[in-house]
């Protein structure tokens, strides 16, 4: 696959290294930063082209006219968009992926649709012959949402239209199942709640369970659940704990506006913003938010509105130093659970689990659904995983017991890659754990996967594909 990549930003230079690592792909990066080019070159095996990738003749120059895919990363949204509509106009690139930041073109929708793609898309995007868009903003507001919907959660997960749910959480001393075998698990559990525990891990070091498996404190434990099943499950591994009920929000960007608006008719938000214009815009917008103008890293300010009280503090401003600043600030003051949006990768690993609870990267939010569409097979969703050295996978099968390597094939009858683990699979309504290994692979089942070593991804991609008869 010949694929285009615009931007070599930290989500493009990292969509790529997936895309070079694949024997199959010819990969060219498009970018006006020619040190930055230079030193994926020197990394990669991928062309690099000097450039503006919103003009039509860098776009020609970098062999847009035999493409198969574009996806545009940078961090400009028109450039992004513009490059879309010439890769689809002038070039016929079949699919045409945008990373597109701005609300305003996903939130403004279109009164009279030209098209059934217009109709699909139903946003402004769909002026553009934008395949598909993503919106950072957006990815990242529905991964906070998860986050303080679940008091202790560390990561939260959402798989086949929120069927089913993988939540990352640590295991506390006083959690009931600590100190025991995971077999145990059904015998506090109440009738036909059950749970997949896929992964622990133990001191950095990965543990894939077994039924005789204790679990310990300081355990970071990844389970699989329907999703009406997580709360209760979640006892297991921690002591019931008090819901939240006070956020306060640092930042008022779209993340920060966006959270307050989604949130702010189930708890009592506070939100600090520096801007004094953007402080008023907040005001007038949000019904029942409280707006303070100010600094978040402000002591005096948390210290007047009660920031001991706090249950969770969100540092979500652009800035990574500021948010790193006020959400230590915040948790040595008395804030009880605070989060920090962090877009530096090599801050996350230094920063996660100490002073502040939970890092957030956007990049690695982004990235994630960039690969659901990349990938090959029916691959639907993507979410990297321990700083992207894991993934959890979910993929649709399809095709009969000639076509497909899994349909009408028990789970333990299939041999499946190395590190690749079935956690559960979807039908219809129904969430069927992994652990159930008797169960038969259906056509249309979504099958939810962890995996640990990222290099069989591929593997497992070629076993979810139906042979060519299917499409006979």
């Amino acid at each position: 696959m010949k694929i285009l990549i615009l931007g070599s930003g930290q989500v493009g230079s990292t969509v790529a290294n997936n895309l070079a690592s694949i024997p199959a792909n010819d990969v060219t990066i498009i970018d006006i930063d020619e040190h930055a080019l230079h030193n994926m070159a020197s990394r990669l095996d991928v062309q690099t082209v000097l450039g503006n990738g919103a003009s039509p003749m860098v776009l020609a120059q970098a062999g847009a006219a035999d493409a198969d895919l574009l996806l545009a990363l940078t961090r400009n949204d028109e450039t992004n968009i513009v490059a879309c509509k010439l890769a689809a106009d002038l070039f016929n690139i079949p699919s045409r992926i945008a990373r597109v930041r701005s609300t305003d073109y996903l939130e403004y929708q279109t009164e009279n649709p030209i098209t059934d793609k217009d109709k699909e898309q139903n946003n402004s995007l769909a002026c553009f012959d934008i395949t598909e868009s993503i919106s950072p903003e957006q990815l990242v507001t529905e991964r906070l949402i998860g986050l303080i919907n679940y008091t202790s959660a560390l990561q939260v997960l959402r798989f086949a239209d929120d069927k089913a749910r993988m939540v990352i959480v640590q295991a506390h001393k006083s959690g009931l199942l600590v100190g025991k075998e995971i077999s145990q698990i059904n015998l506090h559990l109440p009738e036909g709640a059950d749970c997949q525990i896929c992964a622990i891990y133990r001191n950095n070091h990965l543990i894939v369970p077994s039924a005789q498996t204790v679990i310990i404190e300081g355990d970071e434990v990844f389970f699989v659940a329907a999703s009406e099943n997580v709360a209760v499950i979640m006892r297991e591994l921690r002591p019931k704990e008090q819901q939240n009920r006070r956020i306060m929000i640092a930042g008022g960007g779209n993340i920060g506006y966006r959270l307050a608006k989604q949130l702010e008719n189930q708890y009592d938000i506070k939100i600090v913003e520096y801007s004094t214009n953007r402080a008023a815009w907040l005001a007038e917008n949000l019904d029942t938010s409280l707006v303070l103008q100010g600094s978040a890293s402000d002591e005096a300010l948390l210290e007047a509105e009660y920031i001991d009280e706090i249950d969770v503090f969100c540092a979500l401003t652009n800035d990574d130093e500021n948010n790193i600043m006020s959400s230590l600030l915040a948790k040595n003051l008395g804030a009880k659970r605070v989060i920090s949006i962090v877009n530096r990768s090599s801050y996350v690993d230094l920063l996660e689990g100490n002073k502040i609870d939970i890092v957030v990267s956007p990049h690695l939010v982004t990235i994630g659904s960039i690969l659901a569409y990349i990938r090959r097979g029916d691959v639907v969703a993507v979410h990297p995983l321990r700083r992207g050295t894991a993934e959890a996978i979910e993929a649709v099968v399809h095709g009969d017991k000639n076509t497909s390597a899994l349909v009408g094939r028990r789970v333990s009858e299939v041999k499946w890659p190395s590190g690749c683990h079935v956690t559960a699979i979807v039908r219809g309504d129904e969430v069927i754990m992994g652990h159930k290994e008797d169960a038969v692979i259906e056509a249309d089942d979504h099958i939810i996967f962890f995996v640990s070593r990222r290099r069989v991804v591929r593997e497992l991609e070629k076993l979810i594909e139906v042979k060519m008869g299917f499409f006979g």
